[in-house]
């Protein structure tokens, strides 16, 4: 059963509005300049933050921010944005230039920490792709190279995907080689068990400092990052 949203489009993406589903997650299987990217792991002390809201709730910590997760932005920033993702998902594409406006409003305040949440054709594939481009120093360039190109490739047609990435500057025949390494399965099955445990339904789904995003909508999410940052502030 899928449900449908109105998601704000910025006029990167060369419209006002459009209507994108957000698609129910089943279980299968780093200001964002170049400066301020960090494509590592979410061990940093700002950890810490992001999962007081667990605490609250009764909820392990690490399972909303684990080790192996991809944060872009200052890794010790006091706010920290969860953001259970599915590539392949078309909200999730046009959340992410939203996300980064406001991440560069707040550049020494805001980090994001990904989960994955894969559930469309070509989703674990994309994944697959993301993290090869880690240990090369891209995700983020190649993060935003597919997602750029997801029209073309969301129906499971993966070559779009690769010839975005490469283009983006990544070494295909090394990331093909990474593909299928263990430890980005073990990593991508945590997450799913992570966002099953969370109540996770669909994607984007998003926690900021441990508090989720109860009423979807870039508004409402852009006023808990702001209320967030400014009761970090004081």
């Amino acid at each position: 059963m899928n449900r449908k949203v109105l998601v704000p489009m910025t006029l990167t993406l060369g419209a006002a509005a459009f209507v994108a589903g957000i698609f129910l997650f089943n279980g299968s299987v780093g200001n964002v300049g170049a400066s301020n990217v960090v494509a590592g792991n979410a061990t940093a002390p700002g950890a810490s933050a992001a999962t007081s809201g667990l605490k609250a709730q009764g909820l392990p910590s690490e399972t909303l921010v684990r080790a192996h997760s991809p944060v872009i932005g200052p890794r010790n920033a006091p706010v920290t944005i969860v953001e259970f993702f599915d590539p392949s998902c078309e909200a999730c594409r046009a959340f992410y230039p939203e996300v980064k406006q406001i991440m560069a409003r707040y550049p020494n305040e805001v980090r994001l920490v990904v989960r994955y949440a894969p559930n469309h054709p070509g989703s674990e594939e994309a994944v697959r792709i993301l993290e090869a481009a880690r240990p090369q120093n891209l995700y983020v360039p190649v993060l935003e190279a597919v997602l750029a190109q997801q029209p073309q490739w969301h129906d499971g047609n993966m070559e779009s995907a690769w010839s975005a990435a490469a283009a983006a500057g990544l070494n295909v025949e090394r990331a093909r080689a990474a593909l299928n390494a263990p430890a980005v399965t073990a990593n991508m099955q945590q997450d799913i068990a992570d966002g099953q445990a969370l109540g996770v339904k669909g994607t984007p789904t998003y926690f900021v400092n441990g508090t989720p995003l109860i009423e979807f909508g870039l508004p409402q999410l852009e006023a808990l990052i702001r209320a967030e940052v400014e009761a970090r502030r004081r």
